[in-house]
């Protein structure tokens, strides 16, 4: 059973595309806007509903979404679909979106796959698997090493584990 936290999680969505010689790769993310680690993520040649849904998913394996967490995403069509916000109502995980034409609101969301693709350094690769190998690759690089300046330049990982710990001893 999780724990419902007083301080709810807060996590950003949303899906980017990476182009190879085989059609494009698409990556869905569940970031946690706190400690900036990518708790969840699904990567798949299709940007179809399956893809958020598998993503969230993901996060909520983990154990580290608590009772009423917040995923914020865009207006896209995979976030407002049925099948995706029957998945969210199941796992207890409130749903926020953006305004209509707003950008600011999925800010984080987008610095995170801007920062993908210029330290991953590819515009294209010659197939999927080549460039799912490198993407799963830097994911685990950026959640426990790579520093983070909005994090006093320490890993997204550390900091999560710190926070973890600092709630711990408060309870």
């Amino acid at each position: 059973m999780r724990r419902q936290s007083a301080h709810p999680l807060k996590l950003i969505g949303d899906i980017s595309c990476f182009k190879t010689g085989e059609g494009w790769l698409y990556l869905a993310t569940a970031l946690d806007l706190c400690s900036k680690v990518l708790i969840g993520y699904a990567i798949a040649p299709h940007m179809r509903v399956a893809l958020a849904v598998d993503a969230i998913t993901a996060a909520h394996r983990t154990g580290l979404v608590a009772e009423n967490a917040i995923m914020h995403t865009d207006r896209g069509s995979q976030y407002h679909a049925k099948t995706y916000r029957n998945v969210l109502r199941r796992l207890e995980i409130r749903q926020s979106t953006s305004r209509t034409g707003s950008c600011l609101d999925g800010a984080a969301a987008e610095s995170f796959f801007a920062t993908i693709k210029t330290e991953i350094g590819f515009e294209a690769w010659p197939d999927r698997a080549s460039a799912r190998r490198d993407i799963e690759n830097w994911i685990k690089f950026y959640n426990e090493r790579r520093l983070h300046s909005a994090l006093g330049y320490q890993p997204p990982a550390e900091t999560r584990r710190a926070w973890g710990d600092r709630l711990a001893t408060a309870v």
